[in-house]
């Protein structure tokens, strides 16, 4: 006879404490991912760099973090999950602090890089510890509870490090991490025990690592310079693209045919895994990329300030906290996932049709509910996709599953966040000249607007030429106000449209515990 092995479930505080640990970690490394962004100007002031190069605080970030994600699973195993879980927290606790006292660019852009290392850890490794917390038919709740930091990171980090940044200086927004990092740490190293049954790998995948980083860094690079260097007008972006390609290209025929793959990327043969991926690269990329768009959108568009802004997406990310609870209590009632996905689909959807009917004069009261439809939406899409993807992963594959799918749907956003920025300039250039063409001086509509702006000025005491001059200054600033607002508006409609693509495949996914049970028993032999 052959007994059962009962697996043992942390329960009350101590998977209470467990789920902070993870959650803590795992808002570290997100809300790094964009906290920066708005401290850009003060940090190139303060450093002497220019807007380009002080980029590379991000980049360099960015292609450490994205490289490390898929490598944690193999990490995890050759050093113990408890070991180098908390080593990658005190990597990027100490990182924290040199960024902020760096002197100079290059000081800070290599400690953003070894910040990255660190972080690339606690997204993978705290999602399968919350998961791990959890029995299988409580997947929905644990996931549900990793994709509020999900949502909640990307979302914080701007409101945050602007609020930082404008009433104390940029250094804080690195020391800020100092103290969560050693609470994180200190439970990581008291409550997260090592993976049963894991063993370190016979051989290290060098080769694997090495074209792995390849494929990543250049990908990475190319998606974050490319608009900067006009894409494929210059050849340093041609020729990166075309080693990504190869890279990508020699580092799936590696891991499909080595024996101790750095990452099993033959986990992708499992149907729900490949699907589920490509459900969290849009994901990724409608998160990311909204988070990305709205701040433009509604500075350059409609005048808010940064503080304005941050403030409002809050709302739009605490209903997104509050749609992963509910999903999570849908999906322990057997509600069949594939529907919750489709009723966040619609809403996205919505909520990209509402914002593409925005004007000039639009203001928060229109943009509150549809971010509320956002925020819903996310959360009943992220928290099934999950779930379905990791569907039958267990033990060594369920670490190496949860890394892919948190690479693939940071990717998503990194492509997501370079589509708009190629989408908003053509769209601007497109919208320019169509509204030249009637918005000149021998347009009647126009003539009459400048008249009487002219007017005006000059009842002001101007003298004409000067009241002339800046009643055109007055008009084109109007022009560049509406031909902004027109390509946001047609950004929003394309999200909604890229929502829609997703719907086909939500249909074929599989819920099916025993058709994920016998692909994964064949990847375990």
């Amino acid at each position: 006879m052959q007994a059962k092995e009962l697996t043992q479930y942390p329960v009350g505080a101590e998977r209470a404490i467990l789920i902070i640990t993870a959650i803590s970690a795992s808002l570290l490394q997100l809300i790094d991912t964009s906290i920066v962004n708005v401290s850009l100007r003060e940090i190139s002031g303060s450093l002497g760099a220019t807007t380009t190069e002080i980029a590379w605080t991000v980049t360099s970030y960015a292609i450490s973090n994205v490289i490390m994600i898929p490598l944690a699973s193999m990490l995890n195993n050759l050093f113990g999950r408890r070991n180098y879980f908390t080593i990658s927290i005190l990597i990027f606790t100490v990182a924290s602090f040199f960024c902020g006292t760096a002197d100079s660019l290059v000081t800070l852009v290599i400690w953003r890089f070894i910040q990255g290392i660190g972080g690339g850890a606690l997204l993978t490794t705290g999602q399968t510890i919350i998961v791990e917390a959890f029995p299988p038919e409580k997947m929905g709740t644990a996931n549900a509870i990793f994709g509020m930091g999900v949502i909640l990171g990307p979302t914080f980090g701007p409101t945050l490090g602007g609020y930082i940044t404008d009433n104390y200086s940029w250094h804080w927004i690195f020391f800020i991490n100092i103290p969560i990092g050693l609470m994180a740490a200190y439970l990581s190293w008291r409550f997260v025990k090592n993976k049963a049954g894991a063993t370190k790998p016979p051989k290290i995948d060098w080769a694997g690592i090495g074209l792995l980083i390849i494929a990543i860094g250049c990908l990475q690079y190319v998606l974050e310079e490319g608009t900067a260097q006009d894409w494929f007008e210059s050849r340093e972006i041609v020729f990166l693209t075309i080693v990504t390609a190869i890279g990508f290209i020699a580092f799936i025929w590696r891991e499909w045919t080595y024996e101790f793959p750095a990452v099993n990327i033959r986990l992708l043969a499992s149907w729900n895994l490949a699907l589920g991926s490509i459900l969290n690269f849009v994901v990724g990329l409608i998160l990311l990329a909204t988070v990305f768009v709205f701040p433009l959108f509604a500075q350059i568009g409609l005048g808010w300030t940064a503080t304005m802004t941050g403030n409002f997406m809050i709302s739009g990310a605490l209903a997104s906290a509050m749609a992963m609870m509910i999903v999570g209590r849908l999906m322990s009632k057997n509600v069949n996932p594939k529907t919750i996905m489709i009723a966040g689909a619609v809403m996205i959807f919505g909520f990209a049709i509402l914002m593409s009917f925005s004007a000039p004069d639009s203001g928060e009261k229109n943009f509150f509910w549809p971010f509320i439809l956002r925020g819903f939406g996310i959360g009943f899409m992220m928290s099934p996709a999950m779930v379905l993807s990791l569907k039958g992963l267990k033990g060594l594959n369920l670490a190496q599953g949860a890394g892919l799918s948190n690479m693939i749907r940071q990717l998503g956003g990194a492509v997501g966040i370079a589509i708009m920025n190629v989408f908003l300039t053509h769209r601007n250039a497109a919208n320019d000249n169509y509204l030249l063409q009637h918005y000149n001086i021998y347009n009647e509509p126009f003539q009459e607007k400048a008249n009487l702006l002219t007017q005006n000025f000059m009842s002001q005491g101007y003298f004409k030429e000067d009241a002339q001059q800046m009643a055109y200054k007055l008009l084109d600033l109007s022009l560049f106000k509406q031909q902004s607002i027109i390509s946001y508006d047609n950004v929003f409609w394309t999200v909604g449209l890229a929502v829609v693509i997703c719907i086909p495949i939500i249909l074929l996914i599989r819920n099916s515990n025993a058709a994920s049970s016998e692909k994964i028993q064949v990847h375990m032999e």
